[in-house]
């Protein structure tokens, strides 16, 4: 691949010259897309993996057209249901953000089918960052859902923190196989990676809201302006949100990845913080930003008039 005429960013560049190019599960997703956007922005060649479309009915062409897509994007089609479809996207590629993860707070599907959905994809994706040779660094996008449900834990919560999954079963409350799903995925994660001898990062961002380039209305989004929406069912869950930016979230992706130090996870605002502070992380964006941006976005696609 040639590198812009225009040349790219230092940082972002190998020997000869030619962009660094990442891989990004998840592309049509809110965080996914928003990461692509900043990739290429900062000069990355990404390889976007979305889901199998054999009709070429979805339009994505919200990431196609993105500026530099033309010259440093490729669409691949995976499954997580297959996760060998994943390989292609992963070879050539020195470092994987897998943002995707199975949406189904409807609760069509058990969670034991959920749970091995999301572990036999997770094995298969870092398999596949072995096999390529090429992967130095594996940023993994967990949840909130996967530390903050533990009634012995009354602290402050941070990277050694863990959801109590039978609590939650207990509890069977909506959303319970999500959080279930999430937390188990990401143990499951850290030690594969660990076996494997992968370097690994997973980032635990709160409720995350803000701006967003995708079609579809993000339930995080929707959530975070239940009172403007006037939804008053959703009222308790901005209650108990703590919320982060989209862009700060996707930053502190690229950040971890290209900084290189030794950190395993860390947390977003809410919560403790220090371990992603201590990496030179600044945040650039306030409430102010966050609802800004989401209304605007809203208004842009005629969600709120």
């Amino acid at each position: 691949m040639e590198p812009q005429k225009n040349g790219t960013p230092e940082k972002v560049t190998i020997a000869n010259g030619t962009p660094k190019k990442v891989c990004v599960t998840g592309g049509t997703g809110f965080l996914g897309s928003w990461m692509i956007k900043r990739l290429l922005e900062d000069g990355y060649s990404v390889n976007a993996t979305v889901r199998l479309d054999p009709e070429r009915k979805r339009d994505i062409s919200y990431i196609t057209n993105l500026p530099g897509a033309a010259e440093r994007l490729q669409i691949f089609n995976a499954d997580l249901d297959k996760p060998e479809t994943f390989a292609p996207a992963v070879e050539g590629c020195v470092g994987v953000f897998h943002t995707a993860h199975p949406l189904d707070f409807a609760e069509k599907e058990s969670e034991e089918v959920k749970l091995k959905r999301v572990t036999t994809a997770m094995k298969g994706i870092l398999q596949a960052c072995v096999d390529s040779k090429t992967v130095r660094r594996v940023v993994y996008t967990a949840s909130i859902s996967s530390a903050a449900f533990d009634p012995a834990n009354t602290g402050l919560v941070d990277e050694d923190s863990w959801t109590d999954v039978e609590f939650v079963r207990s509890l069977k409350a909506f959303g319970g196989p999500y959080i279930v799903t999430k937390a188990v995925a990401e143990k499951a994660a850290i030690e594969l990676a660990a076996e494997l001898g992968l370097d690994f990062v997973s980032v635990i961002p709160t409720w995350i809201t803000g701006p967003f380039i995708c079609p579809n209305f993000p339930d995080s989004v929707y959530v975070s302006l239940a009172l403007i929406l006037g939804d008053k069912g959703h009222y308790q869950h901005l209650k108990e949100s703590s919320l982060v930016h989209v862009d700060d979230v996707a930053r502190a992706h690229i950040h971890l990845f290209d900084s290189w130090k030794d950190v395993a996870a860390v947390k977003f605002s809410g919560l403790s913080t220090k371990k992603l502070e201590a990496t030179g992380f600044k945040y650039e964006n306030g409430l102010g930003e966050m609802f800004d941006g989401a209304i605007k976005s809203c208004k842009e696609r005629g969600f709120i008039n």
